[in-house]
């Protein structure tokens, strides 16, 4: 007796790779790793810009920090993109994102601000997602 699509898939039964839930998580993971790795390209394009803003909101060690939020966010970017290690790039990107929000977004009289706080907040609830359940069964990992 052939089961239907919905009982197979409630029983944990369905083998197939492209369902919907397999393709939400692989969209889910390219739309959150997109942030990260535009920030890292206009970081990479503008060394000396994105430097003056960390010293401009008392950032020190400009330099050393600059090179790091880069290799984080290409690498997190990256390994959330590909599901390969994607709970080690989204814990890296979440290390990442706690202080970058509470240094450069908590001007709250700045409404700007106030919505680059709560987008980085929607943005940390994605990454715990990524954590939580990992990448999905369409990534190198294959979970």
């Amino acid at each position: 007796m052939k089961t239907s699509e919905s009982e197979s898939t409630i029983n944990g039964s369905d083998r197939r790779l492209y369902t919907s839930k397999n393709v939400i998580s692989l969209i889910a993971r390219i739309l959150l790793s997109a942030l990260f790795l535009l920030s890292a390209v206009n970081k990479i394009m503008n060394p000396a810009g994105t430097q003056q803003y960390m010293t401009a909101n008392g950032m020190p060690l400009v330099g050393l920090l600059y090179i790091a939020a880069v290799v984080i966010e290409v690498g997190g970017g990256l390994s959330v993109l590909l599901g390969y290690k994607a709970r080690w790039g989204a814990i890296a990107l979440a290390i990442f994102l706690i202080p970058a929000t509470l240094i450069f977004h908590t001007n709250f009289a700045n409404q700007i601000q106030q919505i680059m706080f709560m987008k980085n907040l929607a943005i940390f609830g994605g990454l715990l997602m990524i954590i939580q359940y990992g990448a999905g069964r369409i990534s190198l990992d294959k979970h």
